[in-house]
């Protein structure tokens, strides 16, 4: 059995890169800036930087596309992968990925747009709702409807 899963937390370093597969398939790519800070060999406070590409696909990639900006602050989990390529200079590179990701706006709402502002809380990921095998909607019946105050506890 193996695993492989990488959670992190970073700031958008460009808007959202959307495009489609030959298939009709939407696939959304994400510049991701993760810092680091840690002290130096001098005691002094030093601040790294690590890019990350993050790739959403299908749904999640068309409301990432639409939702998220440069400079937003987010939530990724995916496969890490790692990609090499050949720079424009020739040389060899590498590029950290995360594929499959699932993917949460960490921006406040503008006062605006909720309720009592907070986190955006609805994931790039959300799966469709389904019902269990055999709770089909019914039709023609009443639905009994519970108010919140006769519940006992």
């Amino acid at each position: 059995m193996t695993l492989n899963k990488m959670m992190i937390i970073g700031n958008l370093g460009a808007d959202p890169e959307l495009r489609y597969t030959p298939s009709g398939k939407a696939v959304t790519n994400l510049r991701v800036a993760v810092n680091d800070n840690r002290r130096g060999a001098d005691g002094e406070w030093v601040e790294e930087t690590l890019w990350l590409r993050v790739e959403v696909w299908d749904q999640a990639a068309e409301r990432a596309a639409e939702q998220l900006r440069k400079g937003h602050k987010i939530y990724a989990e995916g496969q890490l992968r790692a990609r090499e390529y050949d720079g424009s200079d020739g040389q060899k590179r590498t590029s950290l990925e995360l594929r499959f990701a699932r993917v949460i706006s960490l921006e406040r709402r503008d006062r605006g747009e909720g309720p009592s502002g907070g986190l955006t809380d609805v994931p790039m990921d959300a799966p469709p709702q389904v019902r269990p095998r055999g709770a089909a909607a019914r039709t023609g019946g009443s639905q009994e409807t519970v108010d919140v105050d006769d519940i006992p506890f």
